[in-house]
């Protein structure tokens, strides 16, 4: 079970969003892991993903102590990949996102073949997750299901708002900034792709999805035409 599995959404809508998981056990396989933790993520850093996370530290896109009025103008939108990988520096949960099957496989491929001895999963479809393991030869051990959402759900946000919100496993990106940010898109007032570096700073432990996420903006906005 992760901190992804509540991700809003159904199998067809996690198409373009895989999430590798790397993760020791304290006292058991902790041993030199920041080393081996880093490893995992110098791997994926080969197969193209759209984000990688520290749990301790976030992703590729930070919040920052120091702005100005201007940042939101100025501001530096490209991801660091560098930066999460060199400040790894605990035992922690390393996570690689990948907006396609091919390139999650890939590192699935890789981390086998690595033989790590670290604990690894893949949040995305049943199906996407079953296509990952065969590919690296694996065979899937366990399963978790998440059940939804139960009670007065006519009180939930939309379907939009809450694809975006349930990105951060922790809850760290505000239903109201998602829709401020959809908002906005309709607007005219930022590009998808911009009000994406918004949200995704907010993400505590850097599994948010970029091109996940410009498509639900692109398909929100597309409706309102």
């Amino acid at each position: 079970m992760t901190n992804t599995l509540h991700r809003y959404g159904d199998a067809a809508s996690f198409r373009d969003d895989f999430v590798v998981f790397a993760m020791c056990s304290r006292g058991k396989n902790d041993e030199n892991a920041v080393a081996r933790l880093r490893q995992f993520l110098e791997m994926a850093l080969q197969f193209g993903p759209v984000n990688l996370g520290d749990a301790r530290h976030g992703g590729a896109l930070r919040p920052s102590r120091s702005m100005s009025p201007l940042a939101h103008w100025r501001r530096n939108t490209k991801p660091d990949f560098r930066a999460v990988i060199e400040g790894l520096d605990t035992a922690t949960t390393a996570a690689a996102v990948f907006d396609n099957r091919p390139a999650a496989e890939d590192l699935m491929k890789a981390v086998r073949a690595a033989d790590l001895g670290l604990s690894v999963n893949i949040s995305t479809s049943i199906d996407g997750a079953e296509q990952c393991c065969d590919a690296a030869g694996l065979c899937r051990h366990s399963v978790g299901y998440s059940l939804g959402f139960e009670g007065k759900t006519g009180r939930l946000p939309n379907e939009d708002v809450l694809m975006l919100s349930t990105m951060c496993g922790h809850g760290m990106v505000s239903s109201s900034l998602a829709k401020k940010m959809i908002d906005w898109v309709k607007e005219g007032r930022r590009t998808p792709e911009q009000a994406v570096t918004y949200l995704a700073r907010f993400c505590s432990c850097g599994v948010f999805n970029p091109s996940r996420a410009v498509r639900i903006l692109e398909d929100a906005r597309k409706r309102t035409r």
